[in-house]
């Protein structure tokens, strides 16, 4: 396994939780990471993605355990073609049953063609899927007529613990400042970026900790 040189650490505001990702951000972005959350069960997530220079998702490995199950994903994407491998042992249904939560999706994705155009994951809970979008139209250093230009996206949406893949509409918008806009059709916040286009504070959802990096990622 390939050393990474830098290091992003957030502190989960809406459930007890954290995130950590270690990065290589200098053609696209290859990250590791794990993340922590005890909501709705208490389960740990880990992922490997990968994007091509121009920062359009390439591949996004998912695994999720808990007591009792676990779950793999692969997504990839491929001449505008998304394709998911998944794995499932145990019976994540019945856990969350017995925790009085509704059951869950399938792992995967049901239907490729609703994410045709999508370019973006995004990953519950993770503010560091944030940045593929943000980088990727280049919102964290936005031309003087860019600020306030809002981007409609489609994105996959990599549901945890589940690991059930769905198609999300999402909303970008560069405020400049550091600042860019979040938004989907019931939601919105505005997220605190640093200079090179990570999450700092995503408000009600995770604020970043400690050393960011001894060197900028990019």
């Amino acid at each position: 396994m390939s050393l990474l040189p830098h290091s992003l650490f957030w502190q989960r505001k809406d459930t007890a939780g954290s995130e950590h990702t270690l990065l290589d951000a200098t053609n696209g972005l290859y990250a590791r990471g794990t993340a922590l959350a005890v909501d709705p069960i208490p389960y740990t997530c880990r992922y490997e993605l990968r994007t091509d220079p121009g920062w359009v998702t390439a591949h996004f490995d998912v695994a999720t355990e808990g007591a009792g199950w676990a779950r793999t994903l692969r997504l990839e994407l491929a001449a505008g073609t998304w394709r998911a491998t998944t794995a499932e042992q145990g019976n994540l249904d019945a856990v969350l049953s017995a925790a009085g939560h509704a059951g869950a999706g399938l792992p995967g994705l049901e239907d490729p063609d609703l994410l045709y155009g999508a370019f973006d994951v995004d990953l519950t809970g993770s503010p560091l899927t944030n940045t593929l979008p943000v980088r990727r139209l280049g919102l964290h250093r936005p031309a003087a007529d860019g600020v306030g230009v809002a981007h409609r996206l489609n994105v996959a949406w990599v549901l945890l613990p589940s690991l059930e893949v769905v198609q999300a509409d999402q909303i970008y918008t560069a405020l400049g400042e550091g600042r860019v806009r979040f938004a989907n059709e019931t939601f919105s916040a505005d997220l605190a970026i640093d200079e090179d286009g990570f999450v700092v504070d995503y408000p009600g959802l995770a604020e970043r900790v400690g050393d960011p990096h001894p060197k900028r990622p990019s």
